[in-house]
């Protein structure tokens, strides 16, 4: 019996590893293919260094920098307030020892033309945002992402100078059809956003493509492994988040 035992989890072990090579093997294959296709990206096109990327603490100072050292256009940090209002690097609630927004901002002014995603956790003090960037001379390098459409309405009266992309939930490609891009397109426009920030697991060219059709941007996050970022390459996003910047820069080289 015991025999039989060990014989089951051997054989299951066994299949378990051929299963594994093989996934491994198809893995390998389909990127290596996809690095011999060429890839077409739009002028303007930029990557995003997210905040921690490279192994840096989140809403760090040394993201900030570690984001710049890797070659990215854009560093990306979350905005959160605390409940005097005072702007902090937070995803959550804030305690209290978060970087300040001020201090971010000093930061990136160190380095010429590094752009700023102000990804908003919250809307609740947008008006002091704008006047901190200017106070660092960046007031043209930064933009909003994590603008719902029920936050709309907040940054058009507190923060109007700041663009924004708006941040939506969109369909698995096998869900998405012409009627829902449309509509998807209409709900972008009519919002006042520059264009769209979405997950990577649901980017299609069809969707990309209809954006560009209408003079709208593309952001796609978080893209981190070597193959989604070939594999979002190819459908030419105007802009691409990644945690690992040092590996975009290699490929875009």
């Amino acid at each position: 019996m015991k025999k039989k035992i060990l014989l089951i989890i051997f054989s299951v072990l066994t299949i378990s590893i051929l299963i594994f090579i093989i996934f491994l093997i198809h893995d390998g294959l389909e990127l290596k293919k996809l690095k011999a296709e060429p890839i077409t990206l739009p002028e303007s096109f930029t990557y995003t260094a997210h905040t921690g990327c490279v192994d840096t603490k989140d809403n760090s100072l040394e993201a900030i920098e570690i984001g710049a050292k890797f070659g990215a256009d854009i560093v990306e940090f979350d905005l959160n307030f605390l409940s005097d209002g005072t702007p902090v690097l937070a995803h959550d609630e804030p305690k209290g020892n978060e970087i300040t927004l001020d201090q971010a901002f000093k930061k990136v002014s160190e380095y010429k033309n590094l752009k700023v995603n102000v990804d908003a956790k919250s809307v609740a003090n947008l008006k002091v945002v704008y006047p901190l960037a200017k106070k660092h001379g960046i007031e043209n390098r930064i933009f909003y992402t994590g603008i719902e459409l029920k936050d709309v309405e907040a940054v058009k009266k507190d923060s109007p100078e700041v663009s924004y992309y708006l941040n939506v939930d969109v369909q698995r490609p096998g869900k998405q059809n012409a009627e829902y891009l449309d509509a998807l397109v209409k709900e972008v426009k009519e919002s006042g956003a520059i264009g769209i920030n979405f997950n990577k697991d649901n980017a299609t060219k069809e969707l990309v493509d209809i954006f560009h059709e209408n003079g709208l941007l593309v952001s796609i996050w978080t893209v981190n492994k070597e193959k989604e970022m070939y594999e979002i390459l190819h459908l030419a996003p105007d802009n691409i988040t990644t945690r690992n910047p040092d590996k975009m820069q290699d490929i875009l080289k």
